[in-house]
C-alpha cells in the first residue's frame, strides 16, 4: 500500500512537471512571436504618425482620415503600453511585481484599451455609411458633431470610466490574482464574485461591438453592390470601392482577432467547461493582439502617397550618401 501511494505521487508529480515545461515552452514561443511582431509594427505606428504630422493639411481634412487617425492611436497606446507587460510575462513565466496594485492597473489599461478599440471600430464602421450613402447630413456642424464626433469620443470615454469604477473603485480584497497567468488570470473581483455584471459586461462590451462590426460591413458592401447595380449613385463607384475596401480591410482584421474567442466564450457560458477556458487561455486569447500588430500594415496600404513618400526619404538618404563618399574619395586623392 505504501509503495502503490509512493507511485501515485511519483506519477503525478512527473506529469505536473511535464505540464509545467510545456507551460514554459508555450510561453516562450507567444513571447518570441509577439516581440518580432512588436518591433516592426511599432516602427510603422511612428512613420505613420510623422507622416500624418507632415501631411496634416490634406489629410485631415476628410472625416474618415480623423476617425482613422484615433483608432491608429488607441491601438498604438495598446502596442507601446500594454503589448510589452504580456510580453514581460511570458519571459519570465509569472507575473512580475508580483502585488494587487500592478494587476488592477493592468487589467483597467487591458480592459480600457481593448473595448475602446473594438467599440471605435463598431462605430466607425457605422459611420462609414453614412460617409458613403448620406454625407449631406455632415455637412451641417451640430449634425456633424452629434453623428461623427460624439460617438468617436465616447469609444473613449465610456470605458475608461465603466473600468474605472467596475475595477479600480469595485470594492475587493485583492486576494484573488493569479501570478501564473497573463493578466493575472483577468481575475478582477466583479468578474470573479458577480455573476450579473460578468455577463452583461462580456455581452455588451465584448460580444455586442463583434456583431456589430460584422453586420455593419456586410450591409455595406450589399449596398455598394445594389447601387452599382441600379446606377443610381450620388458619388462616384470608385470613391464608393475606395472607402468599402478601405474599411473591410481593416474590419476583417478585427472579426480575425475577435471571433475565436468571441465563440470560445459562448461555449463557456453554456458548458462552464475547464478545458475551453484552457484552450482560449493556452491558444485562442493571443489573437486579440493581431489588430495592434496588423492594423499599421493596413493602413500604410491606404493612406495615398504613403509609399511614395518612404521612397523618396530613402532616395534622399542614398543621394546623401552617395554624394558624401567621392566628395572624401577626392580629398583624400588631393592630399
Amino acid at each position: 500500500m505504501i509503495f502503490y501511494f509512493l507511485l501515485v505521487k511519483i506519477c503525478v508529480q512527473r506529469q505536473w512537471m511535464i505540464n509545467l515545461d510545456n507551460k514554459m515552452i508555450l510561453n516562450r514561443v507567444k513571447f518570441l512571436i509577439l516581440f518580432i511582431l512588436l518591433i516592426p509594427s511599432v516602427i510603422i505606428y511612428i512613420l505613420i504618425f510623422i507622416y500624418f504630422i507632415k501631411h496634416r493639411r490634406s489629410l485631415l481634412k476628410t472625416l474618415q482620415n480623423q476617425a482613422l487617425l484615433i483608432l491608429i492611436l488607441v491601438n498604438f497606446i495598446q502596442a507601446s503600453y500594454d503589448l510589452p507587460m504580456v510580453i514581460h510575462f511570458y519571459y519570465f513565466g509569472r507575473v512580475k511585481p508580483s502585488t494587487s496594485v500592478y494587476c488592477t492597473l493592468w487589467t483597467f489599461f487591458q480592459y480600457t484599451l481593448t473595448v475602446s478599440n473594438e467599440f471605435l471600430m463598431a462605430t466607425i464602421s457605422i459611420q462609414r455609411h453614412i460617409l458613403i450613402f448620406n454625407s449631406h447630413l455632415l455637412h451641417i456642424r451640430i449634425k456633424r458633431f452629434f453623428l461623427y464626433y460624439f460617438p468617436l469620443v465616447l469609444c473613449i470615454i465610456y470605458p475608461m470610466f465603466l473600468y474605472l469604477s467596475l475595477v479600480v473603485i469595485y470594492p475587493c480584497d485583492d486576494t484573488q490574482w493569479n501570478f501564473t497567468l497573463n493578466v493575472c488570470g483577468f481575475a478582477d473581483c466583479f468578474l470573479m464574485y458577480n455573476r450579473i455584471l460578468s455577463a452583461v459586461d462580456w455581452t455588451v462590451n465584448g460580444g455586442l461591438p463583434v456583431i456589430v462590426i460584422t453586420i455593419a460591413n456586410i450591409s455595406l458592401v450589399i449596398r455598394v453592390v445594389w447601387q452599382k447595380h441600379r446606377r443610381q449613385q450620388i458619388i462616384s463607384w470608385q470613391r464608393q470601392r475606395h472607402m468599402t475596401l478601405q474599411l473591410l480591410s481593416i474590419s476583417c482584421l478585427y472579426m480575425i482577432s475577435w471571433f475565436p474567442n468571441t465563440i470560445f466564450a459562448i461555449i463557456y457560458h453554456i458548458t462552464e467547461s475547464n478545458v475551453v477556458t484552457r484552450i482560449q487561455s493556452n491558444y485562442i486569447y493571443e489573437l486579440l493582439y493581431l489588430a495592434c500588430l496588423f492594423i499599421p500594415w493596413v493602413i500604410i496600404g491606404m493612406l495615398p502617397g504613403f509609399k511614395k513618400w518612404i521612397l523618396q526619404k530613402l532616395h534622399q538618404q542614398s543621394m546623401i550618401h552617395n554624394t558624401v563618399t567621392p566628395t572624401r574619395m577626392r580629398l583624400t586623392l588631393t592630399r
